[in-house]
């Protein structure tokens, strides 16, 4: 009896410890939704590499981009190439951010993406554990007013992907903007049906 209650007692400590592990794996302060136009032009602009990995900021915008459209942003222009120099050796300027900004403006955008990555590596040590560390900005373009913010970090383990993490904390960080995003797709198709449900 005694064996029994002692096991059950050592897998609940195990359950709670393992729990634990995973809630201390991410860390992320989002902010709320801001209420957006259902016909809003969304626009995405330079990611920030604030890093030593070559091109983490390239990679963050891949990802950023792909959950932005898989989520319903159709209407999505990313920034021209040639607004973004940024090399292996030489990271991207607060001056290509404006250029971007201004790239914006005259294509009638109405709110864009942009952000930095903070951490984007796999630490050192035995287990290489992935790392990633982002913030994000939506920008009302017309205004040059951040409307919307999140910041994160999450590791993973050992042998998963830094770019599975990376991508599961970017979902994590965005899912506010595209939750709301079903939502005005049903507003869009209910007015052009007479206002009907």
């Amino acid at each position: 009896m005694k064996t029994l209650a002692f096991s059950r007692l050592l897998r609940l400590g195990a359950a709670t410890v393992l729990a634990l592990g995973l809630v201390a794996c991410s860390t992320t302060d989002i902010g709320d939704a801001p209420a957006l136009p259902a016909n809003a032009r969304w626009g995405l602009l330079p990611f920030a590499n604030h890093t030593e990995t070559p091109q983490a900021g390239l990679r963050a915008e891949a990802i950023s981009e792909t959950i932005l459209r898989t989520n319903g942003i159709a209407d999505l222009r990313r920034y021209p190439a040639s607004l973004n120099n940024e090399t292996l050796f030489e990271p991207m300027d607060r001056k290509q951010l404006d250029a971007a900004l201004d790239w914006a403006r005259s294509e009638n955008i109405g709110y864009a993406l942009s952000g930095t990555v903070d951490e984007w590596r796999y630490k050192v040590g035995v287990d290489g554990e992935p790392a990633v560390g982002l913030t994000l900005q939506l920008i009302d373009v017309s205004s040059g007013k951040v409307v919307w913010a999140a910041a994160g970090g999450k590791s993973g383990w050992s042998r998963e992907a830094l770019s599975a993490v990376a991508q599961k904390l970017t979902r994590t960080l965005l899912s506010p903007l595209t939750s709301a995003v079903p939502a005005a797709s049903t507003v869009d198709q209910a007015s052009s049906a007479g206002g009907q449900p």
